[in-house]
């Protein structure tokens, strides 16, 4: 049996009513674990509302992995409006994490780290920000978890951190390719929900991937200030 690792998103409704999420995911494959004998909806077909740059095919894939990895959000949290207040307590191995804030908030956080626990080879890069997750990250937090994602994804392989690796124009790329899936997802939520929180909370998850889109720099710059103490070392 292969080794595991267990995120648990806990929800507590205005009306103090609970749900909880225990996500426990295959630590080699950074993949959920997904329970068994559950019939998927007919929203989470592969052909329905299809990525237009989607690589898989319905023989092989049946369903598309992100929609099926969304599933259990949208059965419990259709009742719920963007702007209803819940409280969110996000337990790993490393933290325990406790934040009042919005249900499209909260579900966009749990949404994202189901999304990167996808068999979906667009996610394969958010893998090790999953395995490292970091609930509620901030615009900037999550550009630098994001390149230096990046800049280590490319110092692993086998032809190492090359130039033109450092202009992170691949980072780029991948989080053009996460923007138009995310397009795509929003119109199966609208099938799937009668409410506005999970489609919203995928909408509030696309503007990161449209933040770190070009032009690069500019977001790049507003982290910029937080390294002049070190380059200053190595100016001197």
């Amino acid at each position: 049996m292969s080794e595991t690792f267990t995120i648990v998103y806990e929800f507590t409704l205005a009306d103090k009513g609970r749900e909880q999420f225990e996500l426990v995911f295959d630590a080699a494959s950074i993949e959920l674990v997904k329970p068994t004998g559950i019939k998927p909806p007919h929203w989470t077909k592969l052909t329905y509302e299809q990525c237009p740059h989607c690589p898989l095919t319905p023989r092989s894939h049946p369903h598309c992995p992100v929609a099926l990895n969304l599933v259990p959000v949208i059965n419990h949290f259709d009742q719920l409006m963007s702007f209803d207040k819940i409280t969110v307590q996000v337990t790993s191995s490393e933290r325990q994490v406790v934040q009042n804030t919005s249900a499209q908030e909260g579900l966009s956080s749990l949404m994202g780290l189901l999304i990167a626990g996808s068999s979906c080879p667009y996610t394969h890069f958010f893998k090790p920000m999953a395995r490292f997750h970091l609930p509620f990250a901030s615009k900037d937090e999550t550009l630098w978890r994001a390149a230096a994602t990046f800049l280590l994804s490319c110092y692993f392989t086998h032809q190492g951190l090359k130039l033109d690796d450092m202009r992170l124009g691949g980072l780029v790329s991948i989080y053009d390719d996460v923007a138009k899936l995310n397009d795509a997802m929003v119109q199966r939520l609208r099938a799937a929900s009668s409410k506005d929180s999970a489609v919203n909370a995928l909408v509030h998850l696309d503007v990161f991937a449209k933040f770190l889109m070009p032009p690069l720099d500019d977001s790049l710059a507003q982290i910029k200030s937080i390294f002049e103490p070190y380059i200053s070392t190595l100016r001197s």
